[in-house]
């Protein structure tokens, strides 16, 4: 049946496929019709992801969010998806943003927000990242990198503007952008917002800069420690907050001990690679260990020193790496800081344990 040019537009079908242990972003294109008033569901190959065999290969896709698409402009959409059992129309076992969705309902009374501050590394297509000599080296130490401006402090820019514009452009809730500490590697922040929201548009923003980046032949990399060496890694430092941590400062210290005394249960489903970043070094604590501390970034979890002097407000879980799934994040914190504390000898013995 023929269709009219003039009122078709397209639709960018984002997932997370099943690849472990860091799932990669998919993305494939349908074209709509004006008498299509939502994206509606839609299958795909799951043996291509790693979510299904040949022999029963389909897999669906639920638009959970959608918004503008700023790089093909005009009516096209960019549309984030959770992915289905095609027998069932139930989550797949890859799809752990439905499990963050039940914590998220379970716990609205808590009014959970969460700001995640997204670094990430740009690289030339042989691994190098962008700052360092081309065949091999390394450059000037770190130190004049982070926020910087100039010549040889700052690469890759203009990714970053084109980046951001496109962020805003769409409607993220991107709050900010900056330099970080390594050549080459960059910090975007999204929220505060929910905690389903905030994987939504954090991912539509991860796509968002590896598209770009496509443009320019440079890849973006996640990695948890993309250089070996006296180099920080990369991370996606998770501010939170629920409505009594907002209204006073006890909160914020029972939500902090919460996740101390379940600490090991959560860093080790910040991301592949945690034992490389987590050190001790390069503004981390050690992954094994907990502490937190009023403007500390050697601390787990950092008070800002402004939260402390207003008596209100988050704290910030410095160890989620910048390849964490923030579904998984956001659940965890939800579940952990508005369930009921646990006796003291019972947390006690767990963090024990957790250490031997």
């Amino acid at each position: 049946m023929w269709k009219d040019p003039s009122v078709a537009y397209q639709a960018e079908y984002i997932w997370l496929d099943g690849y472990q242990p860091t799932p990669m972003l998919r993305s494939k294109t349908k074209i709509l019709h004006d008498e299509v008033s939502e994206p509606p569901i839609w299958g795909f190959d799951g043996s291509s992801t790693e979510q299904a065999t040949g022999e029963h290969s389909d897999c669906v896709l639920r638009p959970v969010f959608q918004c503008p698409d700023p790089i093909r402009g005009g009516r096209n959409m960019l549309v984030m998806c959770e992915v289905l059992l095609a027998s069932s129309l139930r989550p797949h076992p890859s799809n752990t943003r439905a499990a963050c969705a039940r914590a998220e309902k379970k716990h609205a009374d808590a009014q959970m927000w969460f700001g995640l501050e997204q670094e990430y590394t740009m690289e030339r297509a042989n691994g190098t990242p962008l700052g360092f000599p081309p065949g091999g080296g390394q450059p000037a130490p770190q130190g004049p990198y982070y926020c910087g401006v100039g010549t040889n402090r700052i690469f890759g820019r203009d990714i970053v503007e084109e980046h951001t514009q496109a962020c805003i452009d769409a409607g993220l809730a991107i709050s900010g952008t900056n330099p970080e500490v390594m050549p080459g590697q960059w910090e975007f922040q999204i929220g505060p917002l929910g905690p389903t929201a905030v994987g939504d548009q954090l991912n539509v923003a991860r796509w968002l800069l590896q598209r770009i980046g496509e443009d320019y032949d440079v890849l973006i990399s996640f990695d948890a420690k993309p250089q070996t060496g006296d180099w920080n890694g990369a991370g996606c430092h998770t501010n939170f907050s629920n409505l009594a941590m907002r209204e006073g400062y006890p909160a914020i210290i029972e939500a902090v001990e919460k996740i101390g005394a379940n600490y090991m249960e959560l860093v080790s489903n910040y991301g592949d690679g945690i034992e490389e970043r987590l050190t001790g070094d390069h503004e981390t604590a050690p992954w094994s260990e907990f502490s937190y501390g009023v403007s500390h970034r050697g601390a787990s979890i950092r008070i800002p020193w402004q939260v402390e002097k207003d008596g209100r407000g988050y704290a910030e879980d410095r160890r989620p790496n910048a390849n964490c799934d923030p579904y998984t994040v956001a659940r965890l914190i939800t579940e952990t800081i508005n369930s009921p504390k646990k006796p003291a000898k019972k947390a006690a013995k767990k963090k024990a344990a957790a250490k031997k």
